[in-house]
């Protein structure tokens, strides 16, 4: 099942790629993951991904041997980050280190944003899910601040709170983006965003593609077992671990 799919009779699959731009390794300084970047690349080319993002909390993913590893396989890897701006989470693609030094407030993040001008995009992640650090109805105040709204992966049936951010993109014109925003190696993969492939794939074509669209997302029910298992991440394994390793050292990318 794929939702929000947008089907071209004059398109054929190869046309496309996936993309997933909300992802997490274990380089993240926030939460404590098990698989490494090159792990994920591996995944990714053995899954037909053509673009991803790795959005490590407060801080930009900038590991040049990771990007050269990637480019090797025929993946563009941007530059992005997760922050948490006045309580909320934000992730920002194809963004700098300096830039989100000191970036705190949304007011900060306007100020970025006049600055960059298109060459920035920003989503918002999990918008109006209840843990985490989700906007919530925050999000209609601070809506110019945002290029398009996550689609989530956690939903089935009724439990689908995304059904918000659905109506919030329709009524301000804003795309929907769904990604995996994996915390799990094995969660990676079903998740993605699809856009037609640039005839040359860069950071701004894959931007100018976000904005403009078509799109196809694709973001199937979670399994009764995905469930309990996002739930046991959340709520238990991970909490153990930040407790009983709060420094563990980060290992590097093994090849």
């Amino acid at each position: 099942m794929e939702e929000g799919r947008i089907d071209c009779d004059h398109e054929q699959e190869h046309d496309w790629i996936k993309v997933d731009l909300h992802i997490h390794t274990l380089d993240d300084p926030k939460d404590h993951l098990d698989y490494t970047s090159h792990q994920l690349l591996e995944r990714a080319r053995d899954l037909g991904f053509g673009a991803l993002a790795i959005t490590l909390h407060e801080k930009v993913f900038d590991r040049p041997e990771v990007f050269a590893d990637a480019a090797a396989m025929g993946i563009l890897l941007l530059q992005a980050a997760e922050m948490r701006l006045e309580g909320a989470d934000v992730v920002l693609l194809n963004v700098q280190p300096n830039e989100v030094e000191n970036l705190r407030t949304f007011a900060d993040l306007r100020r970025l944003r006049a600055r960059r001008g298109d060459s920035l995009f920003c989503f918002a992640p999990h918008p109006f899910f209840f843990f985490g650090a989700s906007i919530g109805n925050r999000l209609l105040r601070e809506i110019d601040c945002f290029d398009a709204i996550e689609i989530c992966h956690f939903h089935k049936g009724w439990f689908d709170l995304n059904r918000r951010g659905r109506k919030v993109a329709a009524a301000h014109r804003r795309p929907l983006l769904a990604t995996s925003d994996a915390h799990r190696l094995r969660a990676f993969g079903a998740h993605y965003t699809s856009i037609p492939r640039p005839r040359e794939l860069t950071p701004a074509t894959l931007i100018r593609a976000l904005r403009d669209g078509p799109h196809r997302l694709t973001s199937p029910p979670s399994s009764w077992r995905d469930l309990l298992s996002v739930f046991y991440f959340v709520f238990l394994k991970h909490p153990i671990r930040k407790r009983l390793w709060p420094g563990r050292p980060r290992q590097r990318c093994a090849h």
